[in-house]
Order: C-alpha cells, then structure tokens, then sequence
C-alpha cells in the first residue's frame, strides 16, 4: 500500500511540475517575483487607517499623536506599494520592454508617491460616498454605522485607489484590489469605471459596473443592477476592440434591484430606472422607467402558462 500511495504521488508530481507549452505560453516572460495577493491586501488595511483612521485605529483625540500614526502608515504604504508596483511592471513587461531592476524600482517609487498624493481627494470622494448612504437609507442611525457595515463603503475604499492606479497606468494591481472587493462582498466594479461622488449602492450583492461605464454625481443603485455591455467590436484579426461600451449615467439618477442596463446607452440625469428592467436604449433626462402592470390570467384545468 505504502509503494502504491508513493508511487502515485511521484507520478503526479512529476506531471504537474513539467511545464506544458500552453502554461509557458500564459506564463509572464520574466523570472521576477509575481505581485502578492496578501501584501496588497495590507496595502488596502493601510489605506483604510489612513481615510478613516478613528475607525480602523485606536480613537485618537490629540491631533499630533493623530498625526504620527498617519505618517506611518502612509510611509508603510508607500514601501509597499512601490514593491507591489515594481512587481505588476515586471509581471506585464515584454521581452522588448524589459527595464533594469533599478529602473522598474524607480518608475515603481514614482508611481507610488503619485498615488500617494491622491489620498486626500480619496478621502474626500468617500466621505461624500458614506454621506449619500446616510441620506437614502432611513435604517441608518449615525454614519460610524455605515462606515463599520456598509459592504459600499468597504468597496469603494477599494474601488477609489484602484481607480487611481488604473489612471496611473499601474499595472494588474487595481484589479487585483478591487477582485478582493468582489469577493468579499459581492459588488464587481472595474476600476476603470468612472464614478462621481455621493455615489450609493443599498444591499450591494450582485451589482456589476463595467469597465468603461461612467457614473455622474449622487448616483444610487440597489443589488442586482448590472451597468454592462451588450455587444463588442472586433478588429480584422478577430479580437475584442477595448471600446467605450457601458452606459453613462447622469447625475441624480436611481436604478433599482436587478435592472441591467447595457450598452453606451446615457441614463438622462433626474431619473428613475425600476427593478428588473432591461434598458438598451437612451433614456432622457426625469424620465420614470417601470414595468408594466401585471395582466391577471386565469387557468382551466390545472394547466401552467
């Protein structure tokens, strides 16, 4: 038995440690280390005690010890972040483009300090964020509420610094943050979408923005909704053209739970959209999108629909 179990393992492990042609063909074209899932979970900690640091830390009343923690955090994360940074660079690189070590650290640091410099208006785009849930959720009894337990607010804190990476053209590390979002709570959003402030999402489980959707100001949307695509572009060869393909959507708009709304279709600012609707086309300004009222049938019979 003993021969049979150790004979076993070794065939298997054999078969798995030999590299296929379609494994090398995946495989990035560097020996570098590949970005780590954990350490950009920390990164994402870090980034939480520093936007909410009464909440994610020990409450500090003085401002200078305030200030201390804060300071080590933000030179925490920057180290971080400029390791995980150089690693998605090495990781996506070609064979053309390879840069020295030194000169992926450098780019890395400098693509750090960037984002770094994009905290404050992250802090103010989710504090805008926690404020439009409190004012459209009536179960809500003081903001510390939403902060704590809100799957948004934990999302959008992953979502706004993903988001600035991607426009920092940071490399595989905004969608590895904003995937660890999704996993946590359900919400899928690319960090490449656009969104404005005060933007709200109720329950949250289940809704989707794609990558080239654009979301204006005091937006809310209830579970289920989907902002995706409803067909793609290719080029001559046969592959998917990255185009604008997902739905604008205006300021002070409210879709409810489960309606899909797909396409570069605009959603006019002042509007409703109900639940479980399909919207493909554009909707003009305080328009009220519902369902029709059901139509009452009657079975002979015992029979179905």
């Amino acid at each position: 038995m003993e021969k049979n179990v150790n004979e076993t393992i070794m065939r298997n492990v054999a078969l798995l440690s030999h590299l296929t042609e379609q494994e090398v063909g995946m495989m990035p074209q560097t020996d570098a280390p590949l970005p780590s899932v954990e350490q950009v979970k920390k990164i994402i900690s870090l980034v939480k005690s520093i936007i909410f640091p009464d909440y994610f830390n020990k409450r500090l009343s003085d401002e200078t010890i305030r200030s201390y923690y804060v300071g080590v955090h933000v030179q925490e994360l920057l180290h971080l972040l400029t390791k995980q940074i150089a690693h998605g660079l090495q990781f996506c690189e070609n064979q053309e483009g390879i840069r020295t070590l030194q000169q992926t650290y450098e780019e890395a640091g400098r693509l750090a300090l960037q984002a770094i410099d994009t905290l404050p208006e992250i802090k103010r785009l989710l504090y805008t964020d926690v404020q439009a849930v409190f004012d459209n959720d009536p179960a809500v009894s003081n903001y510390g509420e939403v902060i704590f337990c809100y799957p948004v607010v934990n999302t959008m804190i992953h979502y706004r610094f993903a988001h600035k990476l991607h426009e920092l053209n940071v490399p595989v590390i905004p969608r590895i943050i904003t995937e660890l979002a999704h996993s946590k709570t359900g919400i899928d959003i690319h960090p490449g979408a656009k969104i404005g402030e005060y933007f709200a999402i109720d329950h949250g489980t289940g809704v989707v923005i794609g990558e080239t959707s654009v979301i204006g100001n005091h937006v809310t949307l209830y579970q289920g909704v989907t902002l995706g695509a409803k067909n793609f572009k290719y080029d001559a060869q046969g592959n998917i053209l990255n185009v604008p393909r997902h739905p604008i959507i205006e300021d002070y708009v409210t879709i409810y739970s489960n309606a899909s709304i797909l396409g570069r279709i605009t959603i006019g600012h002042h509007s409703v959209i109900g639940g479980n609707i399909w919207v493909i086309n554009n909707v003009p300004p305080h328009s009220r999108i519902q369902q029709s009222k059901a139509v009452p049938a009657s079975f002979d019979g015992g029979l179905g629909i």
